[in-house]
């Protein structure tokens, strides 16, 4: 028979959400974890599973008076009090969990002032925030919108040090984007090992990866048609109006099916990995 490898449950943490759960970060004391739905941050100690502290409520006394839910959260990699979460809303909280047990008051507020040149109906929905996650040095955390990754300085609240355009070509195509709930999809990022380096999904297969040293950013393809394996990626371009080139993808033909929500880096090594749909593509670095 062929091997099979199943995951078999050791703990069942239960009874503490309502709503779907979106993110659950380990504690960096490896005692303690948090766990977040769209109203309630929970923190869980590992070795008990039938209760937890709540962290974070939002959940309003009249629910036809929310206005936002939680979309992430994560904890400080080295500074075990602390923690931050994202809302729909598009601003990100840090919170440190020495000042009160029940943290409903943030110590800081990260927001970037909109542009009011560029207010549209589907502002609000791109500027919600889909994922954050820390740098490994915790000097830094990222957050992914809806056609853009964001870097921030924790010691600078009002706007972040940089941002990068993901697919900034789709903005022509939020009206179609929104009928077909594409609009509402939620994509991962993630740092590689030295936070030199970011990356994050797009449709059509694509993800994209940006260089934060030499400002240089690649648009690569995961599929099963172009690699074979050993095969080196080749950068894709789109065509965003005027004469398409011979390589380059028309916005047209994007195939908004075929999405890359979900990526990862190893820690030490050039080494990625990436959920094209129900297939996972792992990349190395060239080895020559």
């Amino acid at each position: 028979m062929d091997l099979m490898v199943e995951a078999s449950p050791r703990r069942i943490f239960a009874n503490a959400h309502t709503y779907h759960i979106n993110s659950i970060s380990v504690n960096s004391d490896h005692e303690t974890y948090l766990s977040a739905d769209d109203l309630r941050i929970n923190l869980w100690h590992l070795e008990i599973t039938d209760r937890s502290f709540n962290i974070v409520d939002i959940k309003p006394a009249n629910m036809e008076e929310l206005t936002e839910v939680i979309t992430a959260a994560e904890f400080h990699p080295h500074q075990c009090n602390v923690f931050v979460y994202s809302s729909s809303k598009g601003t990100i909280r840090l919170c440190d969990m020495r000042s009160s047990a029940l943290c409903d008051r943030h110590s800081k507020f990260f927001e970037e002032p909109e542009d009011p040149s560029s207010r549209s109906f589907f502002s609000e929905i791109i500027s919600s925030i889909s994922d954050v996650k820390f740098s490994h040095s915790g000097r830094y955390m990222m957050t992914r919108d809806y056609l853009s990754v964001k870097v921030w300085d924790l010691n600078m609240e009002s706007r972040p040090v940089e941002t990068h355009q993901v697919h900034e070509y789709l903005r022509s195509k939020l009206c179609s984007l929104y009928e077909n709930d594409c609009i509402f999809d939620k994509f991962e990022c993630c740092w590689n090992g030295s936070d030199s380096a970011i990356m994050t999904g797009s449709y059509n297969n694509f993800f994209r990866m940006f260089d934060r040293n030499t400002r240089r950013d690649v648009t690569l393809e995961a599929s099963r048609e172009n690699s074979k394996p050993r095969a080196s990626l080749k950068p894709r371009k789109v065509c965003t109006g005027g004469k398409r080139k011979k390589d380059e993808i028309s916005v047209d033909s994007l195939d908004f099916n075929k999405k890359i929500l979900h990526t990862a880096w190893h820690p030490v090594e050039n080494i990625i990995a990436v959920a094209a749909t129900n297939n996972l593509y792992i990349f190395q670095d060239k080895i020559n």
